[in-house]
């Protein structure tokens, strides 16, 4: 029976499924997944799930998916798919047939090329996250190697559990590459004071029983080990199929349509063109992921649709809660203005604003909104 397929039940496959559903109550629908787990919101996973906050990660309970009649296969692994046939095929050889295909297999987490790191932990999915919460109960000093967004966040959880943390990065401050010096020395302030240590300027060097070697030769103490080095987008089952991708994701375009007949990307793995900003431009959250999957679902299903809000997401450190909004790309110069409890960096490239961060600033992360679409 032929329908919609859905490879991944991230934020971006979940929502191109409910949309398609919504507009076909009776098209077969069906989401193929790796995962175990019913699906689940990733980013409260680092910000409330580790720190023992109240939170709620399913997006869909197991009846609403019998409910609306959407097929959900968990713990199968996608093998390839044949663009000619309009196939899908799993690892043990059964075959999905489709009339339309999103593929949204998200990242998977790159683990830096250090003696002992395969006894890391990383921080990608619902059993890395109980995973890490379990080590955590029995660690008394953990690190944390990189210091972007997810490795600031789940370093400030495991010092919130009285966890004795450090973070070693090679940047000069946390965030450094991609917001800047400033606001990486306010960054490093918050975790400062919420008992992160930081080691800037280098890197790890080993990760042996119970310590980590760093690049300058010292040993830190460490029960628990956090890999937070980064992502790369899944993208082999479309390289193998021949599907067109460049700069390690699946070039699309505003409505989400690849380079092959029927099959569309979506999230992570997506290069698309966003209409608003007039270029290509990488999704890399959340709320991205889930607008772009619902595009997918309006386009599959036959209905008018781009991708044209401007990107934007939220970090929380603590009990600061970082706002970014913008093209996630590359500044000539930042301007970084100190308010009494917060601060906001507008960044810019010629004469337009092309981002802005934001702490305690919301007229400021408002204000961006217009900035950024009349630029």
């Amino acid at each position: 029976m032929s329908g919609l397929v859905v490879i991944g039940s991230g934020a971006a496959g979940v929502s191109a499924a409910e949309t398609f559903r919504a507009r076909h109550p009776n098209i077969p629908v069906r989401i193929l997944t790796t995962d175990p787990a019913l699906p689940y919101a990733k980013p409260p996973l680092s910000k409330d799930f580790l720190c023992d906050r109240d939170t709620r990660l399913d997006l869909h309970s197991a009846a609403w998916f019998d409910r609306n009649r959407v097929e959900l296969i968990r713990g199968v692994t996608v093998r390839g798919i044949d663009v000619e046939r309009q196939e899908v095929v799993t690892a043990g050889g059964r075959r999905y047939a489709y009339w339309h295909l999103v593929v949204a297999s998200g990242s998977a987490a790159v683990r830096p090329p250090v003696a002992g790191i395969e006894s890391a932990l990383t921080l990608r999915s619902f059993a890395d996250a109980v995973a890490l919460k379990m080590a955590a109960r029995y660690a008394d000093c953990a690190v944390v190697i990189g210091a972007g967004l997810i490795g600031c966040e789940a370093a400030s959880c495991l010092a919130g559990r009285g966890v004795a943390t450090m973070i070693v990065a090679a940047e000069h401050v946390p965030l450094q590459r991609r917001f800047g010096a400033q606001a990486g020395e306010r960054v490093a302030k918050i975790l400062s004071d919420t008992g992160v240590r930081f080691a800037g300027d280098t890197t790890v060097a080993a990760i042996e029983d119970g310590r980590v070697v760093l690049g300058t030769g010292e040993t830190v103490e460490a029960d628990l080990v956090v890999s937070a080095a980064g992502v790369r987008p899944d993208i082999r089952l479309a390289e193998a199929a021949g599907i067109a991708t460049r700069d390690g994701r699946i070039v699309v375009d505003e409505h989400m349509h690849t380079s092959a007949r029927n099959v569309y990307a979506a999230g992570d793995v997506a290069l698309a063109h966003n209409v608003t900003a007039g270029r290509p431009i990488p999704a890399e959250h959340w709320r991205d992921a889930a607008h772009q999957g619902r595009v997918a679902g309006l386009t599959a299903a036959g209905f008018s649709a781009v991708w044209d809000i401007v990107p934007s997401y939220a970090s929380v450190i603590d009990s600061s809660v970082l706002r970014y909004r913008g093209w996630g790309a590359g500044y000539e110069r930042s301007r970084f203005v100190e308010h009494h409890n917060g601060f906001t960096v507008w960044y810019e490239s010629g004469d337009d604003v092309v981002g802005v961060l934001t702490l305690n600033a919301d007229d400021d992360y408002r204000r961006a909104e217009q900035m950024l679409r009349s630029a």
